[in-house]
């Protein structure tokens, strides 16, 4: 399974920003050819005040409904099926109320939407020039583990921060996950240290895939420019980084072997080594 991450420069602006990701997906899927295309986490909105991210959410349908869906979300499943490929749409702000939820959504080659993933854990933290991030000022958190097919592999799907946590990875690995969807708008500065090495933390302990798609650039915020780090990447289970984009937007492709999972995971069985968890 060829498996193709997209790596934007979003803004405020939602329907440049799904100009922007239709362009690079046309692209993508014209050189690559890919059976499944994903994108980064918040890519319909990120900058803004908080006004803003809400008036760019999208109320989504019930699930398994064939009611329409925002801009967003039928943008997503029209490229699913004007290529008959599976999209993960990386995340977009679901809107509930007067508060968001930070949402990723799979669509099949039918363009009927096959998972929905909440991300379980916010972004509240300092980083290290003193910034502060609070996520769940707008955000609220999910709490359920989602897998689903693609392809005949079984798919997980996690959000930026999750990366953290490792237990939420062990948990879909106990699910069935083979290939892990990891959507992200990493900060630059948490990037540049964190970002490769907790993938590949992650991609060795779980004999799971990778499949990162990433923001980056300058994005404006109230508070003035933000910037995330990008360089999306694949990973497969033995922790090798397969395919990867550097800086500006762009795409990368790599082939998923589900041969080279099993012989990873036949040959170091930590799942049945496990003690504490």
């Amino acid at each position: 399974m060829r498996v193709t991450v997209v790596q934007m420069n979003p803004g405020a602006d939602k329907a440049a920003n799904i100009a922007q990701a239709s362009r690079l997906a046309e692209g993508a899927i014209a050189a690559d050819r890919p059976d499944v295309i994903a994108f980064p986490e918040i890519w319909t909105c990120l900058g803004g005040d908080r006004a803003t991210k809400l008036a760019a959410a999208e109320m989504l349908p019930e699930p398994g409904s064939n009611a329409r869906g925002g801009e967003a979300y039928e943008a997503l499943r029209a490229m699913a099926v004007a290529n008959r490929i599976h999209v993960h749409g990386g995340s977009i702000g679901e809107r509930v109320g007067d508060r968001l939820r930070n949402t990723s959504l799979l669509f099949g080659p039918d363009g009927k939407e096959i998972a929905r993933y909440s991300k379980i854990h916010l972004f509240d933290i300092t980083a290290p020039d003193g910034t502060g991030y609070r996520e769940s000022a707008t955000y609220d958190g999910g709490s359920a583990v989602v897998t689903a097919p693609v392809g005949g592999i079984s798919c997980g799907l996690a959000i930026c921060y999750d990366v953290r946590f490792p237990e939420l990875f062990l948990s879909l690995r106990k699910a069935g996950a083979e290939l892990i969807f990891l959507p992200a708008a990493f900060t630059l500065q948490t990037g540049k240290d964190h970002w490769e090495v907790l993938i590949r933390a992650r991609a060795i302990e779980t004999q799971c895939w990778f499949a990162a798609p990433a923001c980056w650039g300058q994005h404006m915020e109230p508070k003035g420019p933000r910037h995330t780090y990008g360089h999306s990447l694949i990973c497969d289970p033995w922790g090798h980084v397969v395919a990867k984009c550097s800086d500006g937007t762009g795409w990368a492709s790599a082939r998923v072997d589900a041969g080279l999972t099993e012989r990873v995971r036949r040959d170091m069985p930590v799942l049945e080594h496990r003690r504490l968890a």
